[in-house]
């Protein structure tokens, strides 16, 4: 990912988790944990979180696999240094690295199930992130999305609206941070969501079958992608 990105997210890392759940209603939580089951996670597991910010899906994946090992990895050190004390509050252990989606210092095949939440979008090249992430997961593991969409209907205008112009502001009165949530709604418009990022994924030829399963009326996609 690029420097700005980087820096971008060093500026808000301290009131990440704060506006994660302002923007999301406090939604954000439901959407991991239901990804988490989605996964068929299993005591024992071998789980990368990718892209993993402040540790949130980490610590559900943790939650499940128990003595399994869980790795939170992210390409900001300001974003991860909020990992420990999160991790010894929910009493859970899991070790935390630096590593960029486009380039893992993995050998193949090293995990039973890989997860980015809200993380592929922000990628500079989407394919190679995916490739990537294909490429140390087991045969037959899962690659675990967690991304935004778009709601139908009389909600998408409402949605947009917000994205487009209460999200900056709400940037801007809690934390001085426009610029960051003015960055965040532009990559929500222009990225691909439901069947279409499906097909994308399908596309790879990384996966043997992708599963979608829309979250709040579509406003986020859980996507369970199996890997050959």
């Amino acid at each position: 990912m690029s420097e700005e990105i980087k820096k971008m997210f060093s500026g808000i890392s301290k009131n990440y988790d704060y506006m994660n759940n302002v923007m999301s209603l406090g939604l954000h939580h439901i959407w991991r944990k239901r990804l988490v089951k989605l996964s068929g996670a299993k005591p024992g597991d071998t789980i990368l979180d990718t892209a993993s910010g402040t540790g949130d899906l980490a610590i559900e994946f943790k939650k499940v696999v128990k003595d399994g090992r869980v790795l939170a990895t992210d390409f900001c050190s300001d974003m991860l240094k909020h990992l420990p004390m999160k991790a010894i509050k929910k009493d859970v252990e899991i070790d935390a690295e630096l590593a960029d989606i486009l380039d893992l210092h993995f050998e193949n095949n090293s995990f039973d199930i890989a997860g980015i939440s809200f993380g592929i979008r922000n990628v500079d090249d989407m394919y190679r992130g995916i490739a990537e992430l294909a490429r140390v997961v087991k045969p037959g593991g899962r690659l675990m999305i967690l991304e935004t969409g778009k709601p139908k209907g009389f909600l998408k205008k409402i949605y947009e609206y917000y994205s487009k112009n209460i999200m900056p502001k709400l940037g801007r009165m809690l934390i001085d941070e426009e610029a960051a949530y003015t960055y965040l709604p532009t990559t929500i418009e222009g990225f691909p969501y439901g069947q279409e990022f499906v097909d994308i994924l399908l596309n790879t030829d990384r996966f043997t079958e992708v599963k979608c399963y829309p979250q709040f009326f579509g406003v986020s996609y859980i996507y369970k992608c199996t890997v050959k």
